[in-house]
């Protein structure tokens, strides 16, 4: 298992997005859990992509549109980067 460190700008990001969405939050926490024990579960559908803050790392899916961006700790190799979440538009934009 994995442990997961929060960055501070997904919990900004998160606040904002679950305020008043409390299935939303449910399903963040789920996925997060789920990174949590096994980063490569194919329903998470990680995969690399290029973002615009943070460079090349990971993305995994919570909702059609709602993705966490993530990478591993390049330190210590059981540890996972919570850096972001937001989607693919809009603006909690996230990618490139």
């Amino acid at each position: 298992m994995y442990q997961l460190k929060l960055e501070r700008q997904f919990h900004k990001t998160f606040n904002k997005l679950t305020k008043k969405d409390h299935d939303l939050k449910k399903r963040i926490v789920k996925t997060l859990d789920q990174l949590r024990k096994n980063p490569r579960y194919p329903s998470l559908k990680s995969h690399k992509v290029e973002t615009r803050q943070y460079g090349v790392c990971w993305s995994s899916s919570v909702t059609g549109d709602i993705r966490i961006i993530w990478d591993f700790d390049e330190h210590q190799n059981l540890n996972i980067l919570v850096l972001d979440i937001g989607g693919h538009s809009g603006k909690h934009k996230v990618y490139k």
